[in-house]
Parts: structure tokens; sequence; C-alpha cells
């Protein structure tokens, strides 16, 4: 049975799984993600890790369900804690949180993090600081998409040992390409743009209301302008 259908934004991310990986899968909810990618690939084996008892019990019915659990194994803890250094693991996925709540799983498993070869991270928000982490740290950013789907955006990144090109431009403003993501402000995708479009037309509209505000704001006035004009000159 291999009839299991993935959303949009879990098909994205499977599509940087590479053949034959050895993977965790960190918050994994149903475990739809590696009961999918072991379904489809004979040589990959994974781990489903969550940290509540309900999500738990939902992803092992999964892989009893789909038959992979010789596969994949469901664990139940706490963010990268699931992990052993028995395990051997090639990639590690962390998606569907925000990005200061994956930043703070990939900080407290730093030296399980460094013995994998690639990371595949998909934050709900504030990707800027994922990419200012590992712009710090010893992981390149390789590679990166967004994709809308109900109405949401979501950007997927993926990180490999820091052998991997250098995606940054060194002719463009850093800040800018973390900001807004140095492949994705080439690419400019609909999503992109669409994005971005919709977070200007918030910023200009809480410009306004603190321009009508009786405190002095004039410095955080200052930087929403800034950030404004970087939205408009990256989705013309």
């Amino acid at each position: 049975m291999n009839n299991l259908q993935l959303s949009k934004r879990l098909q994205t991310i499977a599509s940087f799984i590479r053949k034959g990986s050895f993977f965790a899968d960190i918050g994994s909810d149903h475990a739809y993600l590696p009961t999918y990618i072991c379904l489809h690939d004979d040589n990959a084996h994974a781990i489903a890790s969550e940290v509540r008892e309900g999500p738990f019990q939902l992803a092992k019915k999964t892989v009893e369900t789909y038959d992979v659990t010789d596969r994949v194994d469901v664990r139940l803890g706490d963010g990268l804690e699931t992990i052993r250094k028995t395990d051997k693991l090639t990639e590690i996925v962390v998606a569907g949180m925000g990005g200061k709540l994956i930043e703070h799983i990939i900080s407290n498993g730093l030296d399980k993090v460094q013995t994998v070869k690639r990371l595949i991270l998909q934050p709900n928000n504030d990707a800027i600081r994922l990419r200012q982490f590992f712009y710090e740290h010893r992981f390149q950013l390789k590679d990166e998409k967004i994709i809308e789907e109900n109405g949401h955006y979501y950007e997927i990144l993926v990180f490999d040992q820091c052998n991997a090109t250098c995606v940054y431009d060194k002719q463009v403003n850093l800040e800018q390409q973390l900001l807004f993501g140095p492949i994705l402000m080439k690419e400019k995708s609909k999503p992109f743009i669409k994005k971005w479009q919709k977070e200007c037309a918030k910023l200009k509209k809480i410009v306004r209301q603190m321009e009508l505000s009786k405190q002095n704001l004039q410095s955080e006035i200052d930087a929403f302008h800034k950030k404004i004009k970087w939205i408009e000159e990256v989705t013309r």
C-alpha cells in the first residue's frame, strides 16, 4: 500500500531528501513525511520524532497502517534528544514550527547536527533568523524554495555541510539576502512576489498608525521605511 498523499508543503520538503537517506523528522506529527519517503525509496530509513504523546501515537498508527515499522522508528522526546549517537543520520528535517523554535532545537542539539550532511528546515515565520544562524555556523545555505498553499506562504531552506558552494552574493547587501533569501530574491517567483507585496502593505499600515501616535517612534518608523524600500525594490 503506497497511496499516501502529501500536501504541497511536504512534497517540496520531500524533494530535498536524497535517495537512500537515513533522516530524522523532528516534530513529525502523523509521520506522513517519513512514511511517504520509505514507501517510495526502498533504501531509505527514518526517525519520526514527536514531543507530545498524542501526535506520537498518531505517528505510530500511520507507520503501522502503511507497514513501514521496520524502517520508520517512531520516538517520543523533545527536539533532537531522540537522536542517538549510534543512529548515523545523513539528514535532519525540522518543519512546521516558528523560526525561533527551530533555531532553539538546532542550538540545543548542535553536537548531533554537526554529524549530518544536510538540514531541511521549514519555518512558519522568521526565516531570516535561520539564515543568520547558519551564516555564522558550519552549514551553508544550499537551496531554498517558497510555495503558496491554502493562502499561506512557506519557505523551505536547505543547508549542507560547509563544503557546499556559497550562494550569497558579495555584490548584494547581506542583510537583504538574509531577509529575502539569496536564491529566492534572484528567482522572484510568483509566491515570493505575492508574499512580500502582502508584507509591504502590512508594514505601510503599521507606519501610518505609528505616525498618528503621540509617542516618539521616529527610529522605528525609519526602520520600517527602510524595509518597505527594500521590498519595493525586490518585488519590481
